[in-house]
């Protein structure tokens, strides 16, 4: 027999992501950011392979990667309002944790299900940042993707990706609630 957790079940019913855009300091503190921490990394990982880690982006940081997105977008001859959305985004940002997919060579355990469990942190993170009542977004963006961002900002080596961004924040302003996803549309039952 099932033993259900009601208050769990409705916060996943009705969470929502808060725009990065509407974050403002403060932002959990060390201590505060531990239990979130502590509970995004309880995400699935087939193997126990730990494919993953964590890069927490304080304001100093933060700075740099904004600054560091300005001149990259411009080296790639990126749209310069483009450029600007993303060096914003590092620059306005109260604190963000960088999930990085860090796949280990194995044998039963094939790369795309340890990009999976990566991505399962970044949501797991999310909610766990929501479920202690801080506003979080999950973003990415062409910096997260360029690999002389992601080398010279975070520095991942080799084999290593950002999985997603998750800004932490206190919201400004609780977003209007959005159309959700259809049941009947996205969902097939099988019985044979």
């Amino acid at each position: 027999m099932p033993d259900p957790n009601p208050a769990a079940l409705e916060f996943l019913l009705n969470r929502r992501s808060r725009p990065a855009k509407t974050l403002q300091a403060p932002a959990p503190d060390r201590a505060a950011l531990a239990p979130i921490l502590t509970a995004a990394l309880r995400s699935p990982d087939h193997g126990k392979l730990e494919p993953w880690r964590l890069i927490v982006l304080e304001r100093a940081a933060l700075d740099r990667l904004a600054a560091l997105a300005l001149t990259r977008g411009t080296a790639l001859g990126l749209d310069p309002d483009q450029i600007e959305k993303t060096r914003a985004t590092y620059a306005d940002s109260p604190l963000a944790v960088a999930v990085i997919a860090a796949p280990v060579a194995s044998e039963k355990v094939p790369e795309v299900e340890q990009l999976y469990s990566a991505g399962a942190v970044c949501l797991s993170l999310l909610n766990a940042a929501l479920a202690a009542g801080w506003g979080a977004n999950w973003l990415s963006g062409w910096a997260s993707h360029d690999r002389g961002f992601v080398e010279e900002g975070l520095g991942l080596a080799p084999g290593e990706s950002v999985a997603g961004l998750i800004h932490i924040g206190t919201e400004r302003a609780a977003p209007p609630e959005r159309p959700r996803p259809n049941l009947a549309s996205t969902v097939t039952w099988m019985d044979r």
